[in-house]
């Protein structure tokens, strides 16, 4: 599908493309000239949402400063365990 390059240089992005891709208002766009074409990389805006309390249900107890280390090493092998 072909569309027109607007009076400003705007170009349509298709819907098809902008739904597969992800891409919404307020995303960001570089734009690289490679020999006789351009590409195009979208980039997220920053997110306004606090990731705050959002693994509240994961938390299973509280580790101590000092325990810390030892934790941090439990939880290390474990995952590597899991692999």
């Amino acid at each position: 599908m072909t569309y027109s390059v607007g009076p400003k240089g705007q170009v349509v992005i298709a819907k098809e493309i902008r739904e597969r891709l992800g891409i919404r208002p307020d995303w960001r766009v570089v734009q690289r000239l490679v020999g006789d074409h351009v590409e195009l990389y979208f980039l997220p805006p920053p997110h306004k949402t606090s990731l705050k309390g959002l693994l509240r249900d994961q938390i299973r107890g509280t580790v101590s400063e000092e325990a810390w280390p030892q934790a941090r090493e439990r939880a290390w092998r474990a995952s590597w365990e899991e692999v």
